[in-house]
């Protein structure tokens, strides 16, 4: 299946990235916070806490636990959970700022940049994401508007350079071409460059749709090259596989991550490399499903709904076979190409491949906080950590669509999102 992002991905080699990303936005919060009287999830696989409370200071976690136990500080100001569940912020690993709202990213009106915010993002709990490739000059431009504390947005990592194999930039992107991996210097060179900006990950098409059913494949070793830089200087590979022999050629070769599942031969009935899932496991290989961009794009081309049910389906059975090998699921939608931001469809249709409440929920907290080295100070709500929080309207573990019902997210102990209907913070 065709990434769909591909085309707008044209300039990634043109405009700087900046500085990595930085934990919180640098606007001080100075006041105590408590979240009162919800379900506290304080990780994926701990059990509950019934009317719990959790205090924040100066953008930290301070306390968590029963409100019997947790004396709320006077002056503090008091946000009300009372039948919402709290748990850690989100992370959505796929994502892309290309459309229309996020051009002129330096310049354009901060109420422009926040609603855009808002309507893919935080109004769904996310506070970090992985902008797997964008126009570069333009992300950075966002994310030091929000690391300035102008804009009210989640922390953004990004992974550049796109590379796809000689003869293989995307059909659906031409005349325009992406840069082709034609040599080792040649894609050293350009992962080398891709860190020096700023990224903090190198994004290939191992497998790249060349024409409406041709999949060109990176060999090996070029693969090799660019894990071969961003590992040496403690950065990761993301691969988009495309088809099994692109996922083989991306483990083979050590990417780190994959940015999809890769069902392209379902309807021509070429089967799926069922050792996959097990070699991505042994090579500690995670795996961001995107589920909903099968329906999505294959609506787009009116094919007929069987056929969709036949490619989801293929999707679904790579990710139940990866969760049952232990595999590390990492949440991501490719929201940003798609247009459709709400994500209740990607958790309904993980839940149908098998996943649990809490595998879910690992793969929007403590696994992403893992994979990006942030699991000392994010992904759960313990004291000391940071205080990225989300206040869902009910119980996901009842309906897993609750997970897209937020009230209220914070980073960093700032709220950038309230729902209408949540009454303001006391």
């Amino acid at each position: 299946m065709r990434h769909g992002a591909g085309w707008l991905l044209i300039a990634l080699l043109m405009g700087a990235c900046g500085p990595t990303a930085t934990e919180a936005p640098r606007a001080a919060v100075e006041s105590v916070t408590a979240l009162v009287g919800g379900r506290v999830q304080v990780a994926p696989a701990a059990a509950a806490i019934a009317d719990g409370v959790v205090i924040i200071r100066d953008g930290v976690i301070t306390a968590v636990g029963r409100r019997a136990d947790v004396r709320v500080p006077a002056g503090a100001t008091v946000i009300d959970c009372a039948g919402g569940t709290v748990t850690a912020g989100f992370w959505n690993s796929h994502v892309h700022f290309t459309q229309p709202v996020w051009s002129e990213a330096a310049t354009a009106p901060a109420e422009r940049l926040t609603a855009g915010l808002r309507a893919m993002l935080t109004s769904y709990g996310v506070v970090r994401v992985l902008d797997t490739g964008s126009f570069p000059a333009n992300t950075e431009a966002l994310r030091r508007r929000i690391e300035g504390g102008e804009l009210p947005g989640p922390s953004i990592m990004m992974a550049s350079g796109n590379l796809v194999p000689e003869g293989g930039s995307p059909y659906y992107l031409l005349p325009a071409r992406l840069p082709e991996a034609l040599s080792v210097p040649v894609v050293a060179a350009i992962a080398e460059a891709t860190l020096d900006r700023g990224a903090e990950g190198i994004k290939l098409f191992t497998g790249s749709s060349a024409a409406p059913r041709t999949i060109v494949v990176m060999p090996i070793e070029l693969v090799r090259a660019a894990t071969e830089v961003a590992h040496r200087r403690g950065r990761f590979v993301i691969a988009h596989p495309g088809n099994s022999a692109g996922a083989r050629s991306a483990i083979e070769g050590g990417v780190d991550i994959l940015a999809h599942t890769f069902p392209s031969g379902a309807v021509t009935g070429v089967p799926w490399d069922r050792a996959i899932p097990g070699m991505m496991r042994e090579r500690g290989v995670a795996l961001i499903p995107t589920l909903k961009l099968c329906p999505y794009e294959l609506a787009k081309a009116s094919v007929p709904a069987e056929i969709t049910r036949i490619f989801l389906g293929t999707a679904q059975e790579q990710l139940r076979a990866f969760v049952d090998v232990g595999g590390q699921v990492l949440f991501g939608t490719d929201v940003g190409y798609m247009t459709e931001y709400d994500p209740t469809d990607e958790y309904v249709y993980m839940q149908q491949a098998g996943m649990s409440y809490a595998q879910i929920l690992m793969s929007l907290t403590t696994a992403p906080a893992a994979r990006f080295g942030a699991a000392s100070r994010t992904g759960r709500l313990a004291p000391g950590f940071v205080a990225d929080v989300v206040v869902l309207d009910s119980d996901p573990a009842e309906d897993i669509r609750a997970l897209a019902r937020v009230r209220t997210t914070l980073r960093g102990g700032r709220v950038i999102y309230r729902s209408a209907s949540q009454p303001s913070a006391r």
